[in-house]
């Protein structure tokens, strides 16, 4: 059941990339919000997040809906940190305190994104994601919680796309990225769904949105995927402390 929605993108200004991204966000499912469908209609960006909130144990307000922002980073999370109750005290204690202000609401989701932050997302993305992930589980085993984490996440600071499939036990939720549009262009000419897509696409999901060969490739387990300025990078994820 969908309990929130949000969406987030750059400026399409020439200063898009020192801005704060724009967001909007709603305790309504996306497909039931008229304002965003008529926000939609004149909205122009070269990027998007865009997330559907299921809800655990937290409550369904704004502030609990992704994607979730701080400066030029934005972040989205689906999956959990489990017995998040047990370990949320030692989670934020590990935030830094310059940040521990920015944090809004009372999810587990943002409490990773701060996490990221705090060990240098901006500095460099997928070695602070593995720190994060690291510092859970040990945090997680220290209160006798079994496979503590279970997370797809996607974070992007306007530049570039970071998109990771991890969970502690091995059985994430999935998570697809595009092929080359470039190359569906030639193989679908004829597909409004593919031509009505730029050359130089990337869409990073967690469900394909339609069945067509080789449009889709499915993210391995424990793999990072790093996409900037038209260059794609593949890379194992391997949580570690430092």
């Amino acid at each position: 059941m969908a309990t929130g929605s949000g969406s987030a993108g750059t400026d399409i200004r020439p200063t898009f990339r020192i801005a704060t991204p724009y967001r909007y966000r709603c305790i309504q499912p996306a497909w039931s919000d008229r304002n965003l469908r008529e926000a939609a209609r004149a909205i122009h960006s070269p990027l998007f997040v865009a997330h559907v909130r299921s809800a655990t144990d937290t409550p369904s307000q704004e502030t609990n809906c992704h994607p979730f922002r701080y400066g030029r980073w934005l972040f989205a999370h689906n999956g959990l940190v489990r017995n998040y109750p047990a370990v949320r005290r030692d989670l934020m204690l590990a935030i830094d305190p310059d940040l521990f202000a920015s944090i809004e609401g009372s999810t587990d989701s943002e409490v990773l994104f701060f996490l990221a932050l705090t060990f240098g997302l901006a500095l460099a993305p997928v070695t602070a994601l593995e720190r994060m992930v690291a510092f859970v589980e040990a945090t997680g085993r220290q209160h006798g919680v079994d496979a503590p984490l279970n997370m797809t996440v996607c974070a992007t600071d306007g530049e570039q796309i970071v998109a990771v499939r991890y969970s502690s036990e091995g059985q994430s939720r999935s998570l697809f990225h595009s092929t080359s549009f470039r190359h569906l262009h030639e193989l679908y000419p004829d597909d409004s769904r593919i031509t009505a897509v730029g050359e130089d696409a990337f869409l990073v999901l967690s469900e394909p949105l339609a069945d067509l060969p080789g449009w889709w490739e499915e993210i391995p387990e424990s793999t990072a995927v790093v996409a900037r300025g038209g260059e794609i990078g593949q890379h194992p994820f391997r949580p570690q402390l430092a």
